[in-house]
């Protein structure tokens, strides 16, 4: 179709890919943003495919029953929770659907025994970090250039999707507890009101850059404040921040003078506190808990309500005893690892990021854990014969490898080790239905477990139990 033609009557039926939904007309596919399944819309063409047209949403001809009213006023132009104009329980409906169409099409498991999602019981404020973007001038939204007399003032916020340079300045957000609201609107006016200038990423001058508010279940939180410089100001900024808010357990200052945001290799320098907040998670059937170290650069699972239940499903689906060797690939923190190393004789924690293998350490330190032991490097050099034969062949393997998924190399090391048992976690079904295909010659998939993390977003996390073909 020619680029800016309308279309119109067009039915949305499904979801697809990053908050995009996909609608059907005439025999013809159409994709688009802000509609929900049940829309009847009219589309502005922006580009043709050889399978589908993609356009801007126009107009809602018709409304869908599950849409509703979303909560955050900056809805139409965060991006961040695109599903929030969609009822919760077709969420989760849909997240479902995925999964098992993932298993199916990319998998090739027509009649997996899927249990039902499990829903997330807080819909809003279930985050436990959010990072927030300082610039010299705010984004405008299309009415607000309309104004004439709206400038562009600096903002504190979230970039505009697929824009480096454009933040949207945030004045309430829903996602993590309404604390860090008052924080983050606290250090935008004070920073405003000591006249410190808000980083502008093209001319790459300015001081403010980042901000990045974590915290645990018990109430204590992290701060990390960003900066290009550090001087009397930013100090006396920071020092302001400490007295107003005692809920403060750790404030670090990181200095970043590179181009780019991010900040995991720049040295961090504690201000205040303690160097880490504890989280602590319950084991199942009355084994305990587990506490884990969260520094300022530790990776530690956003939903922590949510990724307590998780584990409490790796926990019993790997079906562990007293004298099984467990592999723990990409490993982390340690997390999985000391969750079931109490009924383990041993646990092997593999993991690519060193610093996060260091905090597995730690964690194993801190809950007097014995029979664990971390390596970090690339999970295909790593994961070798001689490291296998060194290590003890598993008899249960856990793996949680990020988005692409696992390398073939990796998957054909599980193969020759034949674990008994495979507890596979995916925050990406289609790559785990990609590696299950590739598996199921030797394995079976008993089950699966979808998990929602993310409550309005697209992401989905999936568990599949597999067990060893006999003979």
């Amino acid at each position: 179709m020619k680029k800016g033609s309308i279309v119109e009557g067009i039915e949305i039926v499904d979801i697809g890919a990053k908050g995009k939904v996909i609608g059907k007309k005439d025999g013809q596919t159409f994709m688009t943003s802000g509609a929900v399944p049940g829309d009847v819309v009219s589309i502005q063409i922006r580009k043709s495919k050889k399978n589908y047209q993609e356009g801007f949403l126009k107009t809602i001809e018709s409304k869908s029953a599950d849409r509703i009213q979303p909560l955050c006023e900056h809805f139409d132009h965060c991006g961040g929770c695109s599903w929030q104009n969609l009822n919760y329980a077709k969420q989760i409906e849909l997240k479902e659907r995925g999964v098992l169409q993932q298993m199916r099409r990319i998998g090739g498991i027509e009649d997996v025994n899927h249990l039902p999602i499990l829903g997330s019981n807080e819909t809003f404020h279930y985050r436990n970090k959010m990072e927030y973007t300082f610039v010299s001038e705010r984004y405008l939204t299309p009415e607000e250039l309309s104004s004439p007399e709206i400038k562009k003032t600096p903002a504190l916020g979230f970039h505009v999707p697929g824009r480096f340079d454009w933040v949207l300045h945030v004045n309430e957000c829903h996602l993590q507890n309404t604390l860090h609201n008052d924080m983050r609107n606290f250090i935008y006016d004070e920073a405003l009101s000591a006249g410190i200038s808000f980083y502008h990423p093209r001319n790459q001058v300015g001081i403010m850059r980042n901000v990045v508010l974590r915290n645990n279940r018990k109430g204590q939180w992290m701060i990390l404040m960003i900066i290009k410089e550090r001087s009397e100001e930013t100090d006396a900024l920071c020092q302001k921040m400490v007295d107003r808010f005692p809920e403060i357990e750790s404030f670090w200052i990181i200095v970043n003078n590179k181009v780019n945001d991010s900040f995991s290799d720049c040295p961090a320098q504690l201000f205040h506190g303690n160097e880490n907040i504890i989280e602590t998670f319950q084991r199942p059937d009355n084994q305990g808990s587990v506490d884990y170290i969260i520094g300022p650069k530790s990776f530690f699972q956003t939903n922590s309500n949510q990724a307590e239940k998780l584990y409490e499903i790796v926990y019993n689906w790997a079906g562990i005893k007293s004298t099984d060797t467990v592999y723990d690939l990409y490993t982390g923190a340690g997390t999985i690892a000391l969750f079931v190393a109490k009924q383990a004789a041993k646990v092997v924690g593999v993991e690519y990021v060193p610093e996060a293998i260091e905090d597995a350490f730690k964690n194993a330190a801190l809950n007097d854990v014995e029979n664990c032991s971390f390596f970090a490097g690339d999970m295909k050099d790593v994961l070798t014969p001689a490291f296998i034969e060194e290590n003890g062949k598993p008899d249960v393997l856990i793996t949680d490898p990020p988005r692409a998924g696992m390398h073939s190399d990796v998957i054909d090391r599980i193969l020759e080790a034949e674990p008994k048992r495979i507890v596979y976690v995916s925050c990406d079904p289609s790559t785990q239905a990609r590696d299950i295909a590739l598996m199921k010659h030797k394995y079976n998939v008993v089950q699966i477990q979808p998990v929602d993390m993310f409550p309005h977003t697209s992401h989905v996390e999936n568990v599949a139990l597999l067990e060893l073909i006999e003979g």
